[in-house]
């Protein structure tokens, strides 16, 4: 098949094996083979470097400081205490003491040297946890509402969500004979759609996202997901699931070919019909997405291209049949509960603010030994959100103090004021090779900034969501946000405002090119105008939508 670069890699690869084993085994270098780096996204690592660190390391004619990411594959970001203590301890022994919460609801371990990759899988595998296609031309981590205090309606959608996952990995066996030493097998041309009967040898033309949601609650924000499902529910139970499709926040600076966008609704499922649907998009997307530009392979693209009812046909083609049109749904809200909430069970589910997911101890703030006392108790469970957060979830009551005496005892506040709530950020500079700009380093110093104008507005209590990336990938989903903040070059962001608190409509750009004081000063004359003239019970997003006249393109 005639493609990218990355398909003539996935054709060679003899289903994602490469040369990555021999690669490990290679002492001179910190590094794997240029080919091999683009398919151990598939097993869920991306090889990374200390950009801090590149030119000291040039100067000296030294080998860049070479480390991998890997990312835990986390089915609605569920965990148990126990699975919670085995990656907090792999934490500490592979990757620098850091876990890092994703907007996917996954676990990011960075820094993790080249001689240790194989004992770190190893290890993530013995906690009955993986890191298969948490990458890749694949589908990734599927999300699922986090907070389980509608107790079945919960249950039911989070099983869906890891039968999604569990359905669509990969097939083929390369990540167990590379990481867990498992038998080799040798794949022949005439074995192919039985090793890979949903993906086939090329797998899919770019990266691939579900998230099931549970009306009015978006906090996976699901219409930025290539495929959506959200739950219709009747009566009190889940009788089906709108079908979206075509979401996607990526872009590229000053390419009008590339841009974000929110998903259609498809069509409605059933309950028992869902699986089979997804497979069924999977494979339209398989067939029908762009394979010669990567920048616009995405299934949004392919949505755009061959419009809505084209792909529906495409769809149906694998499926069977047409799906009915959807029922709707109604949002209410898309960012975190924090705080202790009752579940519909009796049992409590507490919500705390990770400010860019990131599970470390400072000197005043020892989040990962509070994390590590409290999954010691052996109750409830461990969920990760989609907005970098967390929820430590199904506590009996009277365990209730003694969580919150360990976390206070740490430093470790229960929630957050301000824009601190729903900011996000993904991490950027120094590791990741695509920022143009800091992002997680940023944000603190940022929020404390703008948390004084909130403040000198009247508008500290006001939830309003804040959304920063290094780079306009839009892995914080910056384009759905009320204010989001994109690297164009370093100490400079591109402005974008008026995108829906409830996850429904996309910011527009604002302002171009903005260095520190120019997002502080644009903001406070903005935050001015919205307190002057806001109705009642305006959102921030809402405000800018219609308040602010767009600049001419």
């Amino acid at each position: 098949m005639a493609g990218s670069r990355n398909e003539t890699i996935k054709d060679r690869s003899n289903y994602l094996r490469g040369t990555i084993a021999e690669g490990l085994e290679n002492a001179i270098t910190g590094a794997l083979d240029d080919d091999d780096t683009q398919l151990t996204k598939f097993h869920g690592i991306y090889q990374q470097d200390d950009r801090d660190l590149r030119p000291e390391r040039g100067r000296k004619k030294l080998e860049k400081a070479f480390s991998f990411m890997a990312r835990v594959r986390i089915p609605g970001g569920v965990l148990t205490p126990a699975q919670w203590r085995a990656l907090d301890a792999i934490a500490g022994t592979f990757a620098g003491g850091q876990l890092r919460l994703t907007t996917r609801q996954a676990v990011q371990f960075h820094h993790v040297i080249k001689n240790n990759l194989k004992a770190s899988i190893a290890a993530i595998n013995a906690a009955l946890l993986d890191t298969l296609a948490a990458c890749g031309d694949v589908n990734r981590n599927v999300m699922c509402d986090a907070n389980p205090h509608r107790g079945a309606l919960h249950a039911e959608a989070q099983a869906l969500a890891a039968e999604l996952s569990a359905h669509l990995l990969p097939h083929t066996r390369a990540y167990h004979e590379i990481w867990l030493d498992g038998d080799k097998i040798i794949t022949t041309e005439a074995e192919a759609d039985e090793n890979e009967p949903i993906y086939g040898k090329f797998y899919l033309p770019r990266k691939f996202k579900i998230a099931v949601a549970l009306p009015p609650e978006n906090d996976v924000d699901v219409l930025t997901n290539d495929l959506g499902f959200v739950a219709i529910i009747e009566a009190g139970a889940i009788i089906g699931y709108d079908v979206t499709v075509g979401g996607g926040m990526g872009t590229t600076h000053g390419d009008a070919s590339t841009f974000p966008r929110l998903a259609d609704t498809l069509g409605f499922c059933l309950k028992h019909q869902a699986v089979a649907v997804a497979e069924a998009v999977v494979k339209a997307q398989r067939d029908h997405g762009n394979r010669q530009e990567r920048k616009n392979a995405r299934l949004k693209y392919t949505v755009e291209r061959m419009g809505l009812a084209a792909f529906h046909d495409a769809v149906a083609g694998h499926l069977g049949y047409h799906l009915p049109p959807g029922r709707g749904f109604i949002f209410t809200s898309m960012g975190d509960g924090f705080g202790w909430v009752a579940g519909d069970d009796g049992l409590w589910h507490l919500g705390l603010s990770i400010l860019a997911g990131r599970v470390n101890d400072t000197e005043t703030r020892r989040l990962r030994t509070a994390l590590r006392e409290v999954a010691s108790l052996d109750i409830g469970d461990f969920r990760l959100t989609g907005n970098q957060n967390l929820v430590i979830a199904r506590i009996p009551s009277e365990y209730r103090q003694r969580i919150e005496a360990i976390l206070a005892g740490h430093g470790v506040p229960i929630t957050e004021s301000g824009l601190r709530r729903d900011a996000m950020a993904c991490v950027a500079l120094p590791t990741c090779g695509l920022a143009l700009a800091e992002s997680e380093r940023f944000l603190p110093r940022l929020l404390e900034r703008l948390g004084a104008v909130q403040a000198r507005h009247g508008l500290t209590e006001q939830r309003i969501t804040l959304r920063m990336t290094g780079c306009p990938n839009g892995c914080a989903r910056p384009f759905n946000a009320e204010i989001g903040l994109v690297g164009r070059s370093p100490g400079h962001y591109a402005l974008y405002l008026g995108a829906s608190p409830l996850g429904t409509r996309l910011n527009t750009p604002h302002a171009p090119d903005l260095d520190e004081d120019g997002i502080i000063d644009t903001l406070d004359r903005l935050f001015g105008q919205y307190a002057a003239t806001r109705a009642d019970g305006e959102h921030f997003g809402d405000w800018a939508s219609h308040a602010l006249t767009p600049p001419s393109q």
